[in-house]
């Protein structure tokens, strides 16, 4: 009964642009922490997040799944509602622990220090990762596949 209300959905396609647009851009950032793109590796990311940013070890574990795992999850379609609650989770720790004293405004023009960024990318993704955990996955999803065949088991 949980997993129905999970996953229910409609054949929506706009809420599936949200979640492979948001999967996809997340993913890289997820994969940046576990050192994809020339980043620093995991045990790099991890001293930033514990030391610099004061998170515990496992909240800063937990930051890196849900941005990597979290981001496939977005992009199949599959758990969307929880996948979008751990990306607004993540973006409202990113944006209170490290972004808003900065400012709304990310660097447009590269003049600010690397890493030193507003909080405008985060408020975009809340604006994605709300309306996906409402109205789930949409059309082409994991999700919709698993709603329609559990409908179709109990009638």
């Amino acid at each position: 009964m949980i997993l129905g209300k999970l996953v229910a959905t409609r054949r929506d396609f706009s809420p599936t642009v949200a979640r492979v647009v948001l999967g996809g851009v997340m993913l890289p950032h997820g994969l940046m922490k576990l050192g994809a793109f020339g980043a620093p590796d995991l045990s790099a990311n991890l001293d930033y997040l514990t030391g610099d940013v004061g998170l515990p070890t496992a909240l800063a574990l937990l930051v890196v799944f849900i941005e990597v795992v979290g981001s496939l999850a977005l992009i199949v379609g599959v758990l969307t509602r929880p996948a979008a609650l751990g990306m607004a989770a993540v973006m409202i720790g990113a944006a209170v622990t490290e972004h808003a004293s900065h400012g709304f405004f990310m660097n447009w023009f590269g003049d600010s220090p690397a890493g030193v960024e507003g909080y405008e990318y985060h408020v975009l993704t809340l604006g994605m990762s709300i309306p996906l955990m409402l109205s789930g996955a949409g059309a082409f999803s994991v999700d919709r596949i698993i709603a329609r065949s559990s409908t179709h088991a109990h009638p």
